[in-house]
């Protein structure tokens, strides 16, 4: 039966993979060029927690200026993190630099699961995918899509998180020795485009037959999941402080560990995912507001009070005045962009 399950898999993979840019063809041969772990290691990293739509571009961009890993670990951490914003989850980008560096001194990308998890921001999935699809080493390779998948092929009751060990020994189970990779590849775009978490189209699926979800008649039931834990609601504000008549605007780099960890930002007031801000300023004025930003984060939904002030004054502590002209080079997060929007001089 598990022969079956891989051979059906792959049989649909070969018709029906996605053409995306960091990818081989179905059955392709892997390429001697040094150029394709890392491409493959650059795309499992930027879609951790991302759709493949939003990476795309991204992706293209990275290769476009740092083609290989020796490029990316030469690069400043403040070119990588301008690049990087708007992406998200920026402790992703920061181990991406790191990771890079190792990578580089060590001379290349080690074709082992184990190894790869010693590597800098590679976890379980990521060591797996890298082994498997870069190297075709036989992995076990299980991330969302796929977790959902064989949790429906096994109809594994067992709520998450717990069932996360019963799931990945049934992936060890119908993994082939043989085109691990594309395997692998097939499970996540069988996840993307049929077995999806509210409608699966089990009418089209390869692998229907020996479905025990399908079978137990509530596929869409499965994973069972745990009850949402509620998000909190924090309040905060930003300060938009400029000079020479609003021409350069005064922005900060954000402590490389917490939220948004090493992006260009305005000031703030010290709110976190824990706590709210305090809404003093840096320093004294006549500060207006600008209106006020929402923006959600995985642990607390906040709301970003924006305020200005034309000053004539430096402000304390480290930061830079840059041209609001070119605000959109800043490489400021999603948030802080989001509050540079509201000001009339970023228009």
């Amino acid at each position: 039966m598990t022969a079956s399950i891989s051979a059906s898999l792959l049989a649909w993979y070969d018709e029906h993979a996605r053409d995306l840019p960091w990818r081989l063809p179905p059955a392709s041969a892997l390429p001697e060029d040094p150029a394709w772990p890392y491409r493959v290691w650059l795309s499992e990293v930027m879609l951790q927690q991302t759709t493949v739509a939003a990476v795309k571009p991204y992706f293209a961009k990275f290769i476009a200026i740092w083609p290989t890993v020796e490029a990316l670990a030469a690069a400043s951490d403040e070119a990588v993190m301008a690049a990087w914003a708007g992406l998200g989850y920026y402790s992703r980008a920061r181990n991406l630099l790191k990771c890079a560096r190792v990578v580089a001194e060590r001379g290349g990308f080690p074709d082992t699961e184990g190894e790869l998890r010693q590597l800098p921001g590679l976890g379980d999935y990521t060591a797996a995918a890298i082994a498997a699809i870069a190297f075709g080493r036989r992995a076990v390779v299980v991330d969302a899509n796929v977790e959902r998948v064989v949790a429906r092929l096994f109809a594994i009751e067992e709520p998450l998180p717990k069932a996360r060990t019963a799931i990945r020994a049934a992936t060890d189970v119908i993994t082939p020795d043989r085109r691990a990779g594309d395997f692998a590849q097939g499970l996540m775009d069988l996840g993307s485009h049929l077995c999806t978490s509210r409608t699966p189209r089990c009418l089209l699926c390869p692998l229907s037959d020996a479905c025990a979800g399908r079978k137990a008649g509530e596929p869409e039931r499965l994973p069972v999941k745990p009850a949402k834990k509620a998000v909190p609601d924090r309040r905060g504000a930003a300060f938009w402080m400029t000079r020479h008549a609003g021409a350069e605007v005064w922005l900060v780099t954000r402590p490389a560990n917490g939220m948004l960890g090493g992006m260009r930002a305005l000031p703030d007031d010290g709110w976190t995912a824990r706590a709210d801000g305090s809404g003093e300023p840096p320093i004294a004025g006549d500060w207006r507001s600008l209106g006020a930003v929402r923006h959600g984060f995985t642990h607390a939904h906040l709301t970003l009070q924006v305020l200005a002030l034309e000053t004539s004054g430096q402000p304390e502590g480290k930061g830079e005045w840059w041209p609001v002209s070119r605000i959109d080079e800043a490489g400021l997060a999603t948030l802080f962009a989001k509050a540079a929007r509201l000001a009339p001089a970023a228009d």
